[in-house]
């Protein structure tokens, strides 16, 4: 279980940089936010900032990376259960909607603030998406060679198609809108099956 707070019920440094890093790089973008902004609405000193991350750009790529850690963590899950090809590829597919929305000040952050980052840092995040990627067409692949899933698109543009719409999350949707998380996510994954359908 991951812990949220120490035993005095205060979030560990490491969280509270992340958080005020996430709300400040939201609401006034990365390049306009200084390291002393951070680290004072973190209530914490620059020697723990540096101690944990060492920049200011590894702060940013924490914030993506801790999402696409969680992401690669459940689909991997739902790839390797017991449960038909078609539900394991609706739930991933649901869930990569759900958790994109409950984070989606990081992947707005990361879209417009990518391109911040150091060429070695943006390899690596390029590589981690796509591992992630690579996983969700092995499920496809698996229902078109079974015979469940239609293979008059390959693979690739479906995957394609589907992380369109997630990347384009951020865009768009508004927690006080008409639709919630689970019905967008329900609403996105029923397009992609129904796109693989025989």
């Amino acid at each position: 279980m991951t812990r949220t707070t120490d035993g005095n019920g205060v979030a560990p440094v490491p969280r509270r940089l992340l958080a005020a890093a996430t709300r400040l790089f939201a609401e006034q973008g990365y390049a306009r936010t200084s390291v002393q902004e951070i680290v004072e609405a973190a209530g914490v000193t620059k020697g723990a900032l540096y101690h944990y991350f060492g920049s200011k750009e590894d702060l940013l790529h924490e914030v993506y990376a801790r999402v696409l850690r969680l992401q690669q963590e459940r689909l991997d899950a739902f790839a390797g259960a017991d449960a038909p090809v078609e539900q394991r590829l609706r739930d991933a597919a649901a869930d990569v909607v759900v958790t994109t929305i409950e984070n989606l000040d990081d992947a707005a952050i990361f879209f417009r603030s990518m391109h911040h980052l150091s060429p070695e840092k943006h390899r690596q995040v390029r590589a981690e998406r796509r591992r992630y990627h690579e996983r969700f067409r092995a499920l496809v692949e698996e229902g078109q060679r079974a015979g469940v899933f239609s293979t008059d698109t390959p693979a690739d543009l479906v995957v394609d198609y589907h992380f369109g719409s997630v990347h384009h999350l951020s865009t768009w949707y508004r927690p006080d809108g008409p639709l919630g998380p689970r019905e967008v996510a329900d609403h996105l994954a029923g397009l992609l099956l129904r796109a693989l359908r025989p």
